[in-house]
């Protein structure tokens, strides 16, 4: 019975999963993952709370006992771009018609899934299925139309649809009284879209494969792997690394993503602690680093000049100018009364991108650095509980120039977001 209803909740998980699109965002990195740790800014490596804690460190699964997580998440992004008035009178270099642009899309449902049963004493198995952030812009305007292109005028609208998911199956065993390991592995989707980018194909090895192909599917796989150390009676450490996710290329746009279509998962690293202040409140910290450069679409630069060397899809072509960045977040946590428990967050990141590369980030304005987050669990019965999230990332808006495409034309990439999560835990045994 408890074995074909996992089978089945895995199965509707998996298919929801399919729809994300979007998520609270560092780049496209979620800022948390699970109800808890998002109503915690995402801190919380050491702070195991839902079976969605194996994509955070998976160590910490085996301290969670049986149980099964549902969630849903209501994202909000608000993104858009600014095109100064300042452009050449006369082009060539062409530019960006002046104006505000806002994008489309503006609500995102966002489910995720978790169970976690205990093998023993010792060791647990689990499996999670979640979404590992995503890229979304649909501008109505043909914003490239100044743009000349020989294969024909830029179309409308203009932007991209990117989604990532992961299916997890998080181990964990205790060492020790104190110490435990975990590993699991991942295999991952991803889908791609892109629309009103022809200009861009007399700039690609591959002019066919760089916008309006409809989806594009890729498949990847890696591993997480974490540490877990109860110091004492109110301290724990706790650290966890992702492997880069291999994926499979988008071979539809070959002739837009660097290295002919590939488009990797960068790996992470995360340390943090919890501290037990009182017996009724609890502090987290952690720190987290994103590896973006190890992706060349995503790290490649966009504000030099066309050459052989970096035309779109080559191995050095022209990509979102992305920088491995560095993430510190705090949370407190505070067990009010045996039934509820109360929970408040914050994180900061670095800039994703240098000024000068906002040309391609108005398609990925992933701009915001600040979230603040509010959360809680109430306990309905000795079996189940609601928890409630919501995240808000502050405006951030990212100023530059890009002369090589542009000329002396300036403008901005800007985004503010979002979140509310809801989840319901049912505990079993």
């Amino acid at each position: 019975m408890d074995g074909r209803f996992v089978a089945r909740a895995i199965s509707v998980g998996s298919l929801l999963a399919v729809l994300t699109v979007a998520q609270a965002t560092n780049g496209y990195s979620p800022t948390g993952f699970g109800t808890a740790n998002k109503g915690l800014g995402g801190a919380g490596v050491a702070l195991p709370q839902d079976a969605l804690a194996g994509a955070t460190n998976p160590a910490g699964n085996v301290y969670l006992g049986n149980r099964l997580d549902l969630g849903i998440a209501l994202f909000a992004p608000n993104r858009g771009f600014t095109a100064d008035n300042n452009a050449a009178p006369v082009p060539p270099p062409p530019s960006v018609p002046a104006g505000t642009y806002d994008s489309g899309n503006d609500y995102f449902l966002i489910p995720n899934f978790g169970w976690n049963r205990q093998i023993d004493e010792v060791s647990s198995i689990g499996v999670l299925v979640g979404a590992n952030g995503g890229m979304n812009t649909e501008y109505s305007d043909a914003i490239w139309r100044n743009f000349n292109n020989p294969m024909g005028t830029a179309s409308s609208p203009t932007g991209v649809d990117f989604a990532q998911l992961f299916l997890g199956v998080p181990y964990a065993r205790k060492l020790n009284e104190k110490h435990a390991l975990g590993v699991m592995p991942i295999i991952a989707g991803q889908r791609f879209k892109a629309q009103g980018l022809e200009p861009f194909q007399a700039m690609s090895i591959k002019p066919t494969k760089v916008t309006n192909n409809g989806y594009d599917y890729s498949w990847g796989y890696g591993i997480r792997v974490g540490w877990m150390g109860q110091m004492t009676d109110r301290l724990a450490l706790a650290a966890s690394a992702q492997s880069r996710l291999y994926m499979t290329e988008f071979d539809d746009y070959a002739g837009l993503f660097a290295e002919q279509g590939d488009f990797d998962v960068p790996p992470t690293v995360t340390a943090g602690l919890s501290f037990k202040a009182t017996p009724e409140v609890t502090l987290v910290a952690d720190w987290q680093r994103i590896f973006y450069g190890d992706v060349k679409a995503l790290s490649n630069p966009n504000d030099s000049a066309i050459s052989p060397g970096n035309l779109l899809g080559s191995d050095g072509g022209l990509g979102f100018g992305w920088n491995d960045i560095d993430i510190f977040k705090l949370g407190a946590q505070w067990e009010y009364s045996p039934k509820l428990t109360l929970r408040a967050g914050f994180s900061h990141a670095d800039q994703l991108f240098k000024n000068g590369e906002a040309l391609f980030n108005v398609l990925a304005p992933a701009t915001v650095r600040t979230h603040v987050s509010l959360g809680m669990t109430y306990r309905l019965d000795s079996s189940s509980a609601v928890s409630v999230a919501y995240t808000h990332a502050f405006y951030e808006k990212i100023k530059g120039q890009n002369p090589n495409f542009t000329g002396p034309q300036t403008g901005s990439v800007q985004m503010d977001q979002d979140e509310l999560e809801v989840s319901w835990t049912w505990l079993f045994d």
